[in-house]
């Protein structure tokens, strides 16, 4: 159904009373299952590019050098535009008996009309269709800042001179800022790898809050650089020449001596291929076709999706559900299957794995007579249906921005959930039981509680660097550098043992705040976590995104050895112990004020927006304030890091004594078609109806909710009080909830996915997977055999049990 475009082979056939569009393999299906006998055939023939075009495929930058930070816009990069010569015909069935636009004219004006009609509604369509698809996105339209009308400027005399401009703590002599407010020039930000400024600028803010800064060397007639700190943009000074002059500075006869921030990007994105180690650029790479080896189109940063989906595909789960039963799947779709997950996941899966896509993709510089190496780059399968369902209403995913590849694994495995509540559920291949056990230090007393998770995080604990002294050294030459304005060298790449990360994941940790239900009092506390259950596929994410103390994402370069082969058999979980004492079951007191009166704290506003700025969930961010006690950022930052793993780390703040705690707001009504909703999906109405209290009544959030406490709604139809806090981990079955397999600790690796750039926000995803004891490296479209896989600078890593 709608495998490909007008472009793959037999051409498209658009039902012309619904649009929908089905390959030549699929429209017989369509016409037996709806009686529809009219389909419009478009096909489409690619046209031959002319002699001179420079265009290699190879990996060269487009014909015309980018001079703006935009896609599909004059100036910008260029969009693959392929040209095509189309040809439309009426086919009507069974027998397809073909009617071009011509023979109209000899048929009955009534049936002219309506077929022209019809033709040119779904030719319009079409038009729209492309419109729809982000080929144009403009990266330099910006903003006017609320800063710049009411900007208050210093006077204090202080003239800048034309040129010869230095930092004013550090001396350095480019990307230097001069703040509007006093004119104090300063350097800008260091980059992920240690080149750019020293930070002065921004530093300078975070003391002063003057928050306009302008680039020099980029003050021209026509325009500058300006930066807003307070709205961390680029934005425009509509009084810009006004705010120049008050330092003495004649726009109209400054010329540009710096390259600007936007050129300064377009350098970067055009440096996509230096990133040589995880794309193995330094090698001929041999390009592979068939059957579970189909490139995927990047369709603008989707090359996370692409390699999450190419990881799962692999996996026989997914496998059997999607793959297995595409022809149950087809013959059950709804009349939109546009809309249907199980239709758009299974067409997705059976594209990959076919092997009907993976074709050479036809090379525009390919002329007679040459024997020019292949490219490896395929015809592949170009995601559009399934990517606009799947983000279809998150704010992220529905965006060409590029994405963590491991927030949309999980978003997807949520996905996979909702739809598979009765029937095979792939995602029990990743889901797992996690133990977690706190012991009071005052009483020895425990506690055992479990969640369900489905991936790893595994911490990178720099100290344990097998070369420091190395690290140690480049440190110490990058502060001499620092301190001289000379440029920073090239810092080297941490090696961290696994072994090292391993243990940071399984060592106990401490909690200062620790409220015992034993001494009824907080007192100090060790947690422990540990695999309740091991499940058949194992994913691990290496946690290299982290904060500097500038509270700053960045990313850590670090090398790490992973194993081919682990044994993680030593972390099972093993349960309450004998002749070890419980915490009771004692709700700690109630946060109260002086006249013990319950009341609501008042939250710090500005503290709240500071994290949300960060882009944690607001919620999160609520809680973080309220439970350091508005003690500030620092303290508040340090609360969401150590809670970000928490299931209910997004829930909404519930307050004691507050009305909205789930289950006591018995007046509050709730919508009925929402509650339907959630019944339908296999939940009690009670379950329903706790988890639109607990989300406001929002359907969207009450689903997601429900899915990360499945386990404690599970517990609300288990007699004698729900799961045991410890008495099934001994025997090592499952508590009742969520269905995990378990068996051995022992794993393989078969895939990892990489990523390139300083933040999951930007840069570029491939994945690696083994087929028939030989790794794959797929790069979007290109799919060929590697041959120096980068196991050691993976982010995220995936392993399949070992049946011994």
């Amino acid at each position: 159904m709608m495998m490909l475009e007008k472009e793959s082979e037999g051409g498209l056939y658009v039902c012309m009373n619904s649009f929908l569009g089905f390959g030549s393999k699929y429209v017989d299906r369509h016409h037996a299952k709806t009686g529809q006998r009219a389909y419009l055939h478009i096909t489409r023939t690619r046209k031959t590019q002319k002699e001179d075009d420079p265009n290699s495929g190879s990996g060269d930058p487009p014909k015309k050098k980018p001079t703006r930070l935009a896609i599909g816009i004059e100036g910008g990069f260029d969009v693959e535009q392929e040209q095509y010569e189309e040809e439309v015909k009426v086919v009507l069935f069974p027998d397809r008996q073909e009617v071009t636009l011509d023979d109209l004219s000899s048929m009955p004006d009534v049936v002219r009309e309506r077929v022209s009609l019809s033709v040119a509604e779904l030719q319009a369509a079409d038009s729209v269709s492309h419109t729809l698809q982000v080929q144009q996105w403009d990266g330099e339209v910006r903003q006017e800042s609320k800063h710049a009308a009411e900007l208050k400027q210093l006077d204090n005399g202080l003239k800048i001179p034309p040129s010869g401009w230095k930092c004013e703590v550090c001396e350095l002599q480019e990307n230097l800022w001069m703040n509007l407010t006093d004119g104090k020039v300063l350097c800008g930000r260091r980059y992920f790898d240690g080149s750019g400024g020293n930070n002065h600028a921004l530093l300078y803010y975070q003391q002063t809050g003057y928050p306009l800064a302008v680039k020099l060397g980029t003050i021209t007639p026509d325009g500058a650089d300006v930066y807003s700190y307070d709205e961390d943009d680029m934005v425009l000074d509509s009084k810009l020449p006004e705010h120049l002059s008050h330092f003495g500075i004649d726009m109209m006869t400054m010329e540009k001596t710096e390259r600007t921030m936007t050129e300064l990007e377009i350098a970067v994105n055009q440096r996509v291929g230096e990133w040589e180690v995880i794309q193995e650029s330094g090698t001929t790479l041999r390009p592979l076709w068939g059957p579970g080896l189909t490139g995927m189109k990047n369709l603008g940063n989707s090359c996370y999706l692409n390699s999450v989906m190419q990881v799962l595909f692999t996996i026989p789960d997914f496998q059997t559900k999607y793959v297995s039963n595409i022809d149950k799947i087809f013959d059950e779709a709804p009349s939109d299957p546009t809309q249907d997950f199980k239709t758009q996941v299974a067409k997705l899966g059976y594209g990959l794995l076919s092997g009907e896509y993976s074709k050479p993709a036809p090379d525009p510089a390919d002329e007679p007579n040459t024997s020019a190496e292949p490219r490896g780059d395929q015809v592949g399968i170009a995601p559009r249906m399934f990517k606009a369902l799947v983000g279809r209403g998150h704010p992220e995913f529905s965006t060409n921005r590029q994405q963590d590849a491991q927030e949309f694994l999980l978003h997807f495995i949520n996905m996979v959930e909702r739809n598979c509540r009765s029937g095979m559920n792939p995602s029990e291949a990743f889901r797992f039981l996690v133990e977690e056990k706190i012991v009071c230090q005052q009483s020895q007393k425990a506690k055992y509680t479990q969640r369900v998770d489905y991936i790893v995080q595994l911490p990178v604990p720099m100290d344990q660097a097998t070369n420091m002294d190395e690290l140690q050294e480049a440190e110490r030459r990058r502060e001499e550098a620092e301190s001289s304005g000379a440029p920073p060298p090239v810092a080297p790449r941490a090696q961290i043992p696994f072994a090292a990360c391993l243990a940071a994941l399984s060592e106990p940790e401490t909690l200062t705040d620790f409220w015992s239900s034993a001494v009824q009092a907080k007192t100090t506390a060790t947690k422990t976590t540990r695999f309740a259950s091991f499940p058949d596929h194992l994913v691990i994410q290496i946690k290299k995104f982290t904060f500097g103390l500038d509270w700053v994402p960045k990313k850590l370069d670090v090398s790490i050895d992973v194993p081919e082969t682990l044994d993680l058999n030593a972390l099972r979980a093993m349960g309450q112990q004998p002749g070890e004492e419980l915490l009771p079951e004692v709700a700690p007191p109630p946060l109260m004020t002086p006249d013990v009166e319950v009341k609501a704290p008042v939250l710090d506003d500005s503290t709240v927006s500071q994290l949300c700025e960060m882009g944690f969930p607001l919620e999160a961010c609520r809680k973080a304030v309220y439970y350091t006690g508005n003690t500030g950022i620092d303290a508040a930052m340090n609360w969401v890091m150590g809670h970000m793993d928490d299931p209910d780390f997004a829930a909404p703040l519930v307050l004691p004594g507050s009305s909205s705690a789930p289950g006591t707001t018995p007046t509050e009504s709730l919508p009925e078609e929402h509650l339907a909703t959630i019944v339908s999906m296999g939940f009690s109405r009670d379950q329903a109806t706790r988890a639109l209290r607990a989300t406001n009544n929002v359907l969207e959030r009450a689903v997601d909710w429900i899915f990360s406490h499945l386990d404690d709604l599970e517990s609300m139809d288990v007699s004698e009080g729900g799961r045991s806090e410890g008495g099934s981990e001994a025997s090592r079955e499952p508590p009742p909830g969520p269905r995990v397999r378990d068996g051995t600790g022992k794993y393989e690796l078969f895939a990892f996915i990489s990523h390139m750039g300083s933040s999951t926000m930007c840069g570029h995803y491939v994945c690696h997977i083994k087929k028939d004891q030989q790794w794959v490296i797929f790069n979007d479209q290109k799919v060929c055999a590697s041959e120096k896989p980068p196991k050691d600078l993976g982010y995220l890593y995936f392993y399949r049990r070992v049946v011994e």
